[in-house]
């Protein structure tokens, strides 16, 4: 079963954006640093194109747009750094990292499965009641040319009056 979010799609959808955004930032400005502690050496050109990926997935997140679409296409980029810190070297910064992106994974798939086109079937508001509601004072049958019989009364009145 999946677990239901604690605030709403676009909420949660908004701040995956802008997490996206920093991380993507990070990753473009420091990518040395990070390939570093990640047991990634010499792998900072792949860390910026990851950090061009996830600012791509920001904008896209924070447009408003198909943010289904763009969840679940950073679903697709957690398996893929899922991926490459597991071939990353053994050490503490990959162990930490791969802890932090399944965090992230399971964040962003009820993120996804929360934001999809079912959700807003189930978002959708209840249709208006109004068989409460009288359209007609009496029935049709009486009413039928009754608006212009009294529209006639009305513009012959005013002619008489404003004459």
């Amino acid at each position: 079963m999946m677990t239901k979010l604690p605030v709403s799609p676009d909420r949660s959808a908004g701040a995956l954006g802008w997490f996206s955004l920093a991380l993507g930032a990070a990753e473009l400005l420091a990518p040395a640093l990070l390939a570093n502690r990640l047991g990634l050496r010499g792998r900072s050109t792949l860390l910026q194109l990851y950090g061009l990926r996830e600012i791509g997935a920001g904008l896209g997140l924070l447009s408003g747009r198909h943010r289904s679409a763009w969840l679940w296409a950073r679903v697709a980029g957690d398996v893929l750094d899922l991926a490459t810190l597991a071939a990353a070297r053994p050490g503490r910064g990959r162990a930490v990292g791969l802890a932090a992106v399944a965090g992230v994974t399971v964040l962003d798939v009820v993120s996804a499965s929360a934001a999809g086109p079912q959700s807003r079937e189930r978002n959708k508001p209840e249709p208006r009641d109004y068989s409460d509601r009288i359209g007609l004072a009496q029935p049709p049958e009486q009413m039928r040319g009754l608006a212009r019989t009294e529209s006639s009364a009305a513009l012959a009145w005013e002619r008489r009056n404003i004459a």
